[in-house]
């Protein structure tokens, strides 16, 4: 990757100038907005692995912030790294306070999802032409549907919770791929429509894992 070379991969974007993408940028603030509230909600609760979602949901906005104003090859990177990041951080929550595994074999599922991505992000890629770059976040509901059913029986409330917030990541999704097709009925493009669900959306899945949290501490104690 050329780290300073320009890129246009948005609707929105018609020049290389900074304010190019102003909707796709400035809708950023939702992931601000969402990390603010759930760390007002999880603080104090002793729940650090919620704590730090919260900080990296923050951080989330901010990269993909500098992507859609500087929109250059680092930048790029500073978007999709805490995205990867809030995804191997919850995958290990499921793994270690969803489905009770202790924490190295929760840390190895949690790792176990960088060769899935790189089996199955060619797969969708393929098969899927019309996601477009959406494809590369395939792999996240498949695995959300598959924890959904296999926790229903364990913890039926956390797998609804789990349920909501992959309808919610479907349809931001849908946002996202529309982007370009619908680019020239809506010259603004939809990719910050994605920006704002997908920010409930993460929002929400903290709201569940705290959810889940507090109910086994009321169930223990």
């Amino acid at each position: 990757m050329n780290w300073t070379a320009a890129m246009d991969l948005y609707c929105e974007r018609t020049d290389p100038s900074l304010w190019s993408e102003p909707l796709n940028a400035l809708s950023n603030l939702a992931f601000l907005v969402s990390a603010l509230v759930m760390w007002r909600r999880v603080r104090g609760q002793g729940l650090p692995l919620a704590v730090a979602l919260c900080a990296v949901l923050a951080v989330i906005g901010l990269g993909s912030f500098l992507f859609h104003t500087l929109a250059v090859g680092w930048a790029a990177t500073a978007d999709v790294l805490p995205i990867l990041v809030f995804i191997m951080l919850y995958l290990f929550a499921i793994w270690r306070d969803y489905a009770g595994l202790r924490p190295a074999w929760a840390a190895a599922g949690a790792l176990a999802y960088l060769p899935f991505a790189a089996l199955t992000v060619p797969l969708f890629h393929r098969y899927a032409p019309w996601l477009g770059s959406s494809a590369d976040y395939g792999p996240v509901p498949v695995l959300l549907i598959a924890f959904t059913i296999g926790l229903w029986r364990r913890a039926p409330a956390t797998a609804r919770g789990i349920g909501i917030g992959t309808l919610m990541l479907l349809l931001s999704l849908t946002f996202r791929t529309l982007d370009l097709p619908l680019c020239g009925l809506w010259p603004h493009g939809t990719h910050f429509v994605w920006h704002g669900l997908n920010a409930v959306m993460l929002g929400w899945m903290i709201e569940v894992y705290r959810r889940h949290m507090l109910a086994g501490r009321r169930l223990h104690g």
